[in-house]
């Protein structure tokens, strides 16, 4: 019997093409799903063959200082990367601002709020441990 592991994460954006687009163009990602969702609303669902995002909107979907701060819903979403420059390139690219580089055991990171501030943190490990 395989591990249990996660599958994806649904999070709530105002604009679910722009997002699709953005993570596509940092990650390689590609749309798996999309369609219709609850509420009147619609949900793209894009990633890799093994896991995805989940991004859905509704009837007025919004980010605002009074229903977001980090941690409710979400602190972040952890993106593992092989080339952490080149990812961090194209987040620059896309004129997003990385932040909170670290380089610690057991890898680098860096960090990036997209258009609907929802945090991605982007992670290159090393493999010679």
């Amino acid at each position: 019997m395989s591990k249990p592991r996660i599958e994806h994460v649904n999070v709530t954006v105002t604009d679910p093409e722009r997002t699709a687009n953005l993570v596509m163009g940092l990650f390689d990602w590609h749309v798996r799903w999309r369609g219709p969702a609850r509420d009147g609303g619609h949900t793209i669902h894009v990633g890799s063959d093994e896991h995805y995002v989940a991004l859905y909107t509704g009837r007025g979907a919004s980010y605002t200082q009074d229903n977001f701060t980090k941690g409710r819903p979400l602190n972040h979403i952890g993106v593992e990367v092989d080339d952490l420059d080149a990812v961090e390139a194209r987040v620059v690219a896309a004129g997003l601002k990385p932040f909170g580089h670290d380089d610690y055991d057991p890898g680098r990171r860096f960090y990036f709020l997209d258009p609907d501030g929802i945090e991605y943190e982007v992670v290159s490990y090393r493999r010679d441990h």
